[in-house]
């Protein structure tokens, strides 16, 4: 059986919308688009690379979906992540998209999330979920993430769509990694405990 391995790139007050561009998703009025790119470096560069390399597919919700979709297959930038992306299976979890879908290796999920994502869990040991957060919530919901990789930056933005959101499940995790780079993000890993936290009182 294989993991589902979460991967947000995150401002200091939990915003993760549009990290990429200024047009990557102007949804509900967002302005900051694009905030992540002032901290890009060599170092964390290739250690973000890295991590993304342990995938052999790719869980994507209908906005991501359609953003890495406009990109990545025709972009010119030459970039190992340009190659990956394009190469490993992906699967859509969209109630609006209709097959066949047009990035190469790209496959819609069928209803019914739990069922669908154990089937995905079953053919690949890595599926890795980038940005998606509407998903994410799903996920986190019904138990099924077992890894998050959260690079949290120092920036705040005050608006925009935030990594857990209203709704979010109470579950505990265990910090597994903890490294910072230069430009000043901090490269955070938990796993999935898959139970609840833990409650007490101070200085008992």
């Amino acid at each position: 059986m294989g993991r589902i391995v979460v991967t947000e790139f995150v401002t200091l007050d939990g915003v993760a919308q549009a990290p990429g561009g200024p047009d990557e998703d102007p949804a509900g009025g967002f302005t900051h688009g694009g905030w992540q790119a002032p901290f890009a470096e060599k170092t964390s560069g290739e250690a973000i690379f890295e991590q993304a390399r342990t995938m052999d597919a790719l869980l994507l919700g209908r906005r991501t979906y359609d953003i890495f979709a406009a990109y990545w297959p025709t972009t010119p930038v030459d970039s190992p992540f340009k190659e990956l992306l394009n190469r490993v299976p992906k699967y859509v979890a969209s109630q609006t998209l209709k097959a066949p879908l047009t990035w190469q290796n790209s496959h819609l999920l069928d209803p019914g999330l739990e069922g669908a994502v154990a089937q995905v869990k079953l053919r690949h040991e890595a599926v890795h979920v980038i940005g998606s957060l509407g998903l994410l919530q799903s996920l986190l919901r019904l138990g099924l993430v077992d890894r998050l990789n959260l690079w949290q930056y120092p920036v705040l933005l005050g608006s925009g769509t935030r990594v857990f959101g209203e709704g979010t499940v109470p579950a505990a995790l265990r910090l597994t990694e903890s490294v910072s780079y230069p430009s000043g993000a901090v490269q955070l890993t938990y796993d999935a405990l898959g139970t609840a936290p833990g409650y007490g009182t101070m200085g008992e």
